[in-house]
Protein backbone atom coordinates (compact mmCIF):
# COMPACT_ATOMS: atom_id res chain seq x y z
CA UNK A 1 0.00 0.00 0.00
CA UNK A 2 2.54 2.41 0.86
CA UNK A 3 4.93 1.51 -2.41
CA UNK A 4 1.39 2.10 -4.27
CA UNK A 5 1.22 5.79 -2.38
CA UNK A 6 4.35 6.68 -3.37
CA UNK A 7 3.62 5.87 -7.23
CA UNK A 8 1.04 7.99 -7.44
CA UNK A 9 2.93 10.76 -5.81
CA UNK A 10 5.57 10.25 -8.65
CA UNK A 11 2.87 10.26 -11.01
CA UNK A 12 1.13 13.25 -9.86
CA UNK A 13 4.43 15.39 -9.42
CA UNK A 14 4.90 14.64 -13.39
CA UNK A 15 1.51 16.27 -14.36
CA UNK A 16 1.63 19.67 -16.01
CA UNK A 17 1.79 22.43 -13.36
CA UNK A 18 -1.51 24.08 -12.04
CA UNK A 19 -1.23 27.63 -11.22
CA UNK A 20 -2.12 28.29 -7.65
CA UNK A 21 -3.81 30.45 -5.49
CA UNK A 22 -2.31 31.67 -2.82
CA UNK A 23 -3.26 29.06 0.35
CA UNK A 24 -5.97 30.37 2.78
CA UNK A 25 -8.02 27.94 5.20
CA UNK A 26 -11.26 28.18 6.59
CA UNK A 27 -12.33 25.78 9.75
CA UNK A 28 -15.59 24.54 10.64
CA UNK A 29 -16.44 24.83 13.99
CA UNK A 30 -18.38 22.51 15.65
CA UNK A 31 -20.64 23.49 18.83
CA UNK A 32 -23.77 22.49 20.60
CA UNK A 33 -26.25 23.73 22.99
CA UNK A 34 -24.48 27.36 23.08
CA UNK A 35 -20.64 25.49 24.27
CA UNK A 36 -17.85 25.08 21.38
CA UNK A 37 -16.72 21.08 20.86
CA UNK A 38 -13.31 21.19 21.81
CA UNK A 39 -11.87 18.87 19.09
CA UNK A 40 -12.20 22.29 16.73
CA UNK A 41 -9.32 24.02 18.45
CA UNK A 42 -7.49 21.38 16.97
CA UNK A 43 -8.19 21.61 13.78
CA UNK A 44 -7.59 25.15 14.43
CA UNK A 45 -4.11 24.40 15.15
CA UNK A 46 -4.33 22.06 11.99
CA UNK A 47 -5.12 25.01 9.91
CA UNK A 48 -2.50 27.14 11.41
CA UNK A 49 0.14 25.11 10.42
CA UNK A 50 -0.25 26.34 7.00
CA UNK A 51 0.78 29.72 8.44
CA UNK A 52 -1.34 31.00 6.43
CA UNK A 53 -4.74 33.51 7.23
CA UNK A 54 -7.24 31.15 9.15
CA UNK A 55 -10.90 32.20 9.39
CA UNK A 56 -13.39 29.91 11.03
CA UNK A 57 -16.88 29.40 10.38
CA UNK A 58 -19.86 28.77 12.33
CA UNK A 59 -23.67 27.38 11.49
CA UNK A 60 -26.48 26.76 13.66
CA UNK A 61 -29.67 28.30 14.35
CA UNK A 62 -29.74 32.14 15.20
CA UNK A 63 -30.28 31.47 18.89
CA UNK A 64 -27.15 28.85 18.39
CA UNK A 65 -24.72 31.04 16.78
CA UNK A 66 -25.18 34.29 19.22
CA UNK A 67 -24.80 31.78 21.92
CA UNK A 68 -21.09 30.47 21.19
CA UNK A 69 -19.74 33.45 18.96
CA UNK A 70 -18.74 35.52 22.01
CA UNK A 71 -16.14 32.31 22.76
CA UNK A 72 -15.28 31.55 18.81
CA UNK A 73 -14.16 35.32 19.17
CA UNK A 74 -11.64 34.59 21.20
CA UNK A 75 -9.90 31.66 19.62
CA UNK A 76 -6.16 33.32 19.43
CA UNK A 77 -4.99 32.95 15.37
CA UNK A 78 -8.22 32.70 13.98
CA UNK A 79 -8.44 36.65 11.01
CA UNK A 80 -12.20 36.08 10.97
CA UNK A 81 -15.38 34.36 12.17
CA UNK A 82 -17.99 33.48 8.94
CA UNK A 83 -21.74 33.44 10.97
CA UNK A 84 -24.23 31.93 8.87
CA UNK A 85 -27.40 31.32 10.75
CA UNK A 86 -30.92 29.25 9.88
CA UNK A 87 -32.82 26.89 11.98
CA UNK A 88 -32.11 24.66 8.88
CA UNK A 89 -28.85 24.25 10.18
CA UNK A 90 -29.84 23.70 14.32
CA UNK A 91 -28.58 20.04 13.92
CA UNK A 92 -26.02 20.48 11.10
CA UNK A 93 -27.54 18.34 8.66
CA UNK A 94 -24.93 17.17 5.95
CA UNK A 95 -27.86 17.70 3.62
CA UNK A 96 -28.06 21.59 4.28
CA UNK A 97 -24.54 22.43 5.94
CA UNK A 98 -22.78 20.78 3.00
CA UNK A 99 -24.76 23.47 0.39
CA UNK A 100 -23.79 26.34 2.33
CA UNK A 101 -19.71 25.99 2.74
CA UNK A 102 -19.88 25.00 -1.21
CA UNK A 103 -20.86 28.21 -1.37
CA UNK A 104 -18.68 29.75 0.74
CA UNK A 105 -15.14 28.29 -0.11
CA UNK A 106 -15.34 30.09 -3.56
CA UNK A 107 -16.72 32.83 -2.66
CA UNK A 108 -14.23 33.69 -0.24
CA UNK A 109 -11.19 32.19 -2.41
CA UNK A 110 -10.92 29.71 0.17
CA UNK A 111 -8.37 27.11 -0.59
CA UNK A 112 -8.51 24.79 2.44
CA UNK A 113 -11.38 23.83 4.79
CA UNK A 114 -10.58 21.47 8.30
CA UNK A 115 -12.65 20.37 10.39
CA UNK A 116 -12.48 17.69 13.52
CA UNK A 117 -12.82 13.82 12.84
CA UNK A 118 -15.87 13.50 14.83
CA UNK A 119 -19.17 12.24 13.75
CA UNK A 120 -20.44 15.70 12.43
CA UNK A 121 -17.26 16.45 10.18
CA UNK A 122 -17.20 12.89 9.22
CA UNK A 123 -20.82 13.20 8.11
CA UNK A 124 -20.44 16.99 6.16
CA UNK A 125 -17.03 16.87 4.86
CA UNK A 126 -18.06 13.63 2.25
CA UNK A 127 -20.74 15.54 1.03
CA UNK A 128 -19.12 18.48 0.50
CA UNK A 129 -17.16 16.69 -0.76
CA UNK A 130 -18.83 15.44 -3.85
CA UNK A 131 -20.52 19.06 -4.14
CA UNK A 132 -17.37 20.80 -4.81
CA UNK A 133 -15.84 17.71 -7.23
CA UNK A 134 -12.85 17.53 -4.52
CA UNK A 135 -11.15 14.53 -3.17
CA UNK A 136 -12.06 14.15 0.64
CA UNK A 137 -8.22 13.84 2.83
CA UNK A 138 -9.46 12.25 6.61
CA UNK A 139 -7.96 11.30 9.64
CA UNK A 140 -5.19 13.75 9.39
CA UNK A 141 -2.31 13.43 11.66
CA UNK A 142 -0.14 15.63 10.29
CA UNK A 143 0.29 18.13 7.05
CA UNK A 144 3.26 19.95 4.92
CA UNK A 145 3.60 23.54 4.49
CA UNK A 146 2.98 23.04 0.79
CA UNK A 147 -0.34 22.30 1.70
CA UNK A 148 -1.03 19.18 -0.92
CA UNK A 149 0.84 16.43 1.10
CA UNK A 150 -0.85 15.09 4.25
CA UNK A 151 -0.36 12.27 6.38
CA UNK A 152 -2.75 9.69 7.44
CA UNK A 153 -3.11 6.31 9.51
CA UNK A 154 -3.78 3.10 7.91
CA UNK A 155 -4.09 -0.46 8.91
CA UNK A 156 -5.57 0.50 12.32
CA UNK A 157 -2.12 2.77 13.25
CA UNK A 158 0.14 0.45 12.00
CA UNK A 159 1.37 2.21 8.83
CA UNK A 160 1.22 5.81 8.01
CA UNK A 161 0.55 7.08 4.89
CA UNK A 162 1.72 10.07 2.93
CA UNK A 163 -0.80 11.30 0.48
CA UNK A 164 -0.21 13.92 -2.63
CA UNK A 165 -3.74 15.36 -3.43
CA UNK A 166 -4.07 15.86 -6.92
CA UNK A 167 -3.54 19.88 -8.45
CA UNK A 168 -7.12 19.05 -10.23
CA UNK A 169 -8.78 19.51 -6.86
CA UNK A 170 -9.18 23.19 -6.34
CA UNK A 171 -10.09 22.57 -2.34
CA UNK A 172 -8.57 20.68 0.47
CA UNK A 173 -11.25 19.31 2.11
CA UNK A 174 -9.52 17.60 5.78
CA UNK A 175 -10.61 16.13 8.98
CA UNK A 176 -8.39 16.16 11.73
CA UNK A 177 -7.33 13.64 14.16
CA UNK A 178 -7.94 16.11 16.80
CA UNK A 179 -4.97 13.60 19.33
CA UNK A 180 -2.87 15.12 16.74
CA UNK A 181 -2.40 18.47 17.55
CA UNK A 182 -2.64 20.97 20.00
CA UNK A 183 -5.41 22.79 20.97
CA UNK A 184 -5.69 26.50 19.90
CA UNK A 185 -5.97 29.09 22.90
CA UNK A 186 -9.24 30.19 23.64
CA UNK A 187 -7.86 33.82 24.69
CA UNK A 188 -6.29 36.63 23.11
CA UNK A 189 -8.16 36.62 19.96
CA UNK A 190 -10.57 39.32 18.01
CA UNK A 191 -11.41 38.17 14.91
CA UNK A 192 -13.95 40.14 12.84
CA UNK A 193 -17.66 38.97 12.13
CA UNK A 194 -18.87 38.66 9.03
CA UNK A 195 -22.37 37.18 8.48
CA UNK A 196 -22.85 34.57 5.17
CA UNK A 197 -26.08 34.63 3.23
CA UNK A 198 -28.03 31.01 4.32
CA UNK A 199 -28.61 28.59 1.58
CA UNK A 200 -31.76 26.27 0.89
CA UNK A 201 -30.79 22.83 1.67
CA UNK A 202 -32.12 19.29 0.84
CA UNK A 203 -35.65 19.62 2.02
CA UNK A 204 -36.07 15.74 1.88
CA UNK A 205 -34.20 14.96 4.96
CA UNK A 206 -35.62 16.27 7.98
CA UNK A 207 -33.91 16.14 11.77
CA UNK A 208 -36.78 13.75 13.62
CA UNK A 209 -35.22 13.11 17.20
CA UNK A 210 -31.89 12.26 19.23
CA UNK A 211 -31.32 10.02 22.02
CA UNK A 212 -28.21 11.11 24.36
CA UNK A 213 -26.40 9.53 27.10
CA UNK A 214 -26.01 12.27 29.92
CA UNK A 215 -22.83 12.06 32.38
CA UNK A 216 -21.66 14.24 34.80
CA UNK A 217 -17.84 13.04 33.73
CA UNK A 218 -15.67 14.43 31.41
CA UNK A 219 -16.39 14.02 27.97
CA UNK A 220 -14.71 10.60 26.63
CA UNK A 221 -13.17 12.22 23.45
CA UNK A 222 -11.28 15.25 25.80
CA UNK A 223 -10.83 13.88 28.85
CA UNK A 224 -7.80 14.06 30.33
CA UNK A 225 -7.92 10.92 32.33
CA UNK A 226 -9.82 7.87 31.24
CA UNK A 227 -10.37 4.41 32.76
CA UNK A 228 -11.87 1.75 30.55
CA UNK A 229 -12.71 -1.73 30.97
CA UNK A 230 -13.44 -4.85 28.45
CA UNK A 231 -14.98 -8.24 28.63
CA UNK A 232 -13.58 -9.67 31.71
CA UNK A 233 -15.81 -7.46 33.71
CA UNK A 234 -18.39 -10.31 32.61
CA UNK A 235 -21.27 -7.98 32.92
CA UNK A 236 -23.06 -4.26 33.17
CA UNK A 237 -23.19 -4.76 36.77
CA UNK A 238 -19.80 -5.28 37.38
CA UNK A 239 -18.57 -2.67 34.81
CA UNK A 240 -19.85 -0.18 36.66
CA UNK A 241 -19.45 -1.30 40.28
CA UNK A 242 -15.61 -1.75 39.47
CA UNK A 243 -14.62 1.01 37.11
CA UNK A 244 -17.41 3.48 38.62
CA UNK A 245 -15.51 4.26 41.98
CA UNK A 246 -12.16 4.50 40.61
CA UNK A 247 -13.57 6.52 37.45
CA UNK A 248 -15.16 9.14 40.36
CA UNK A 249 -11.80 9.22 42.61
CA UNK A 250 -9.59 9.92 39.19
CA UNK A 251 -11.63 13.00 38.13
CA UNK A 252 -11.87 10.74 34.65
CA UNK A 253 -14.06 9.29 31.90
CA UNK A 254 -14.64 6.21 31.14
CA UNK A 255 -14.53 4.27 28.05
CA UNK A 256 -14.82 0.68 27.10
CA UNK A 257 -13.36 -2.01 24.67
CA UNK A 258 -15.33 -3.11 22.00
CA UNK A 259 -16.22 -6.35 23.34
CA UNK A 260 -17.49 -4.98 26.22
CA UNK A 261 -19.89 -2.94 24.28
CA UNK A 262 -20.85 -5.73 22.21
CA UNK A 263 -21.78 -7.95 25.14
CA UNK A 264 -24.00 -4.96 26.43
CA UNK A 265 -21.63 -3.76 29.24
CA UNK A 266 -21.48 -0.59 28.19
CA UNK A 267 -23.17 2.29 25.95
CA UNK A 268 -21.25 2.15 22.50
CA UNK A 269 -20.70 6.06 23.01
CA UNK A 270 -18.17 4.67 25.41
CA UNK A 271 -16.32 2.49 22.64
CA UNK A 272 -12.25 3.07 22.42
CA UNK A 273 -10.87 2.03 19.32
CA UNK A 274 -10.32 1.72 15.54
CA UNK A 275 -14.81 1.83 15.20
CA UNK A 276 -14.98 3.68 18.66
CA UNK A 277 -13.45 6.82 19.43
CA UNK A 278 -9.54 8.04 19.57
CA UNK A 279 -8.28 9.50 22.38
CA UNK A 280 -5.07 10.67 23.93
CA UNK A 281 -5.03 11.61 27.81
CA UNK A 282 -2.31 11.92 30.10
CA UNK A 283 -3.33 8.84 32.05
CA UNK A 284 -5.52 5.53 30.36
CA UNK A 285 -5.90 2.86 32.65
CA UNK A 286 -7.09 -0.28 30.83
CA UNK A 287 -8.63 -3.03 32.98
CA UNK A 288 -9.83 -6.68 31.79
CA UNK A 289 -8.40 -5.14 28.24
CA UNK A 290 -6.37 -7.77 26.48
CA UNK A 291 -5.42 -5.18 23.45
CA UNK A 292 -6.56 -6.00 20.42
CA UNK A 293 -5.44 -4.23 17.65
CA UNK A 294 -8.41 -2.79 16.91
CA UNK A 295 -8.52 -1.36 20.58
CA UNK A 296 -4.52 -0.52 20.59
CA UNK A 297 -5.40 2.16 17.78
CA UNK A 298 -7.68 4.08 19.87
CA UNK A 299 -5.58 4.82 22.33
CA UNK A 300 -1.67 3.80 22.02
CA UNK A 301 -1.12 7.70 21.80
CA UNK A 302 -1.69 7.93 25.40
CA UNK A 303 0.58 9.51 27.58
CA UNK A 304 0.67 6.83 30.60
CA UNK A 305 -1.17 3.79 29.83
CA UNK A 306 -1.81 1.32 32.70
CA UNK A 307 -2.87 -2.26 32.16
CA UNK A 308 -4.27 -4.48 34.63
CA UNK A 309 -4.59 -8.44 33.62
CA UNK A 310 -4.39 -11.73 35.19
CA UNK A 311 -2.94 -13.10 31.57
CA UNK A 312 1.06 -11.69 31.73
CA UNK A 313 1.01 -12.74 27.93
CA UNK A 314 -1.74 -10.19 26.86
CA UNK A 315 -0.75 -7.92 24.16
CA UNK A 316 -1.54 -4.57 26.30
CA UNK A 317 1.01 -4.50 28.53
CA UNK A 318 3.29 -4.27 24.65
CA UNK A 319 2.12 -0.80 25.11
CA UNK A 320 1.40 -0.39 28.58
CA UNK A 321 3.79 2.07 30.74
CA UNK A 322 2.85 0.76 33.80
CA UNK A 323 1.79 -3.28 34.14
CA UNK A 324 0.20 -5.02 36.71
CA UNK A 325 -0.72 -8.88 36.28
CA UNK A 326 -3.55 -9.07 38.53
CA UNK A 327 -7.14 -10.37 38.79
CA UNK A 328 -8.69 -6.76 38.25
CA UNK A 329 -11.90 -7.20 40.79
CA UNK A 330 -9.22 -7.44 43.81
CA UNK A 331 -6.65 -5.12 42.10
CA UNK A 332 -8.90 -2.30 40.98
CA UNK A 333 -10.92 -1.77 43.92
CA UNK A 334 -7.20 -1.52 45.78
CA UNK A 335 -6.28 0.80 43.23
CA UNK A 336 -9.55 3.02 44.41
CA UNK A 337 -9.01 2.96 48.20
CA UNK A 338 -5.35 3.85 47.88
CA UNK A 339 -6.18 7.29 44.90
CA UNK A 340 -9.20 8.03 47.62
CA UNK A 341 -6.72 7.45 50.46
CA UNK A 342 -4.29 9.81 48.54
CA UNK A 343 -6.93 12.30 48.24
CA UNK A 344 -7.90 12.80 51.74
Amino acid sequence: MLVRAALRTSRLSSLAPVQRRSASSLVFLEHKNGKLNDSSLNAVTAAQSLGSDTAGIVVGSKSDVDGVLEEVKKIDGLTKIYTAASDSYAHSLAENVAPLLASVLPAKNISHIFAAHTAVGKNVFPRLAGLLDSSMIADIVALESSGDVFIRPIYAGNAILKIKSSPKDKFKIVTVRTTAFDKAKTEGGSAAVEEVEATSGDASTKYVSEELTISSRPDLSSASRVVSGGRALKSQENFNKILDPLADALGAAVGASRAAVDAGYADNSLQVGQTGKVVAPELYVAAGISGAIQHLAGMKESKMIVAINKDPDAPIFQVADVGLVADLFEAVPELTKKVEGAKA
